[in-house]
């Protein structure tokens, strides 16, 4: 069984996030320009199997989509593209930047910390894993 991999697209950087091997717990993977994004997946994948990718659903409060989206829908060709073998799943991720800023503050990072934007880009891919995992999970009998 391989591990998911949370995304958060954004068109300059993009927040990776990872489960263990159970895929029971999303914890922080990186953050990475965009452009090197694939790359950087495929070097990932050549060492730990990967069985899903999570990628963010922006969605405006409304419910629309996103302007985003086009972007983030290109980028999910070229990742099925590139990992054929791989499932690639949705997960609404609306206010999850919001939330990543929150929980900076909350456990006391410094100002500096909460400005850096690609911090905020992991959480929120971690954020988006994680809320992916609990939607999905099955009750233990």
């Amino acid at each position: 069984m391989g591990v998911l991999i949370g995304i958060d697209f954004g068109k300059k950087r993009t927040g990776l996030a990872h489960t263990d091997s159970r895929q029971i717990i999303a914890s922080g993977l990186t953050t990475v320009m965009t452009q090197n994004a694939l790359s950087f997946l495929g070097d990932y994948q050549k060492e730990t199997p990967v069985e899903k990718f999570v990628v963010g659903q922006p969605k405006q409060k409304d419910g629309n989509q996103s302007e985003v989206e086009k972007n983030i829908l290109l980028f999910i060709r070229q990742l099925k593209k590139s990992f054929p073998k791989v499932i690639v799943v949705r997960q609404d991720e609306r206010f999850t930047s919001k939330m990543a800023f929150n929980s900076l503050i909350q456990t006391g990072a410094k100002k500096k910390i909460r400005k850096d934007k690609g911090v905020i880009d992991e959480i929120s891919a971690t954020l988006i894993l994680q809320s992916y995992l609990t939607s999905n999970s099955k009750p233990v009998l």
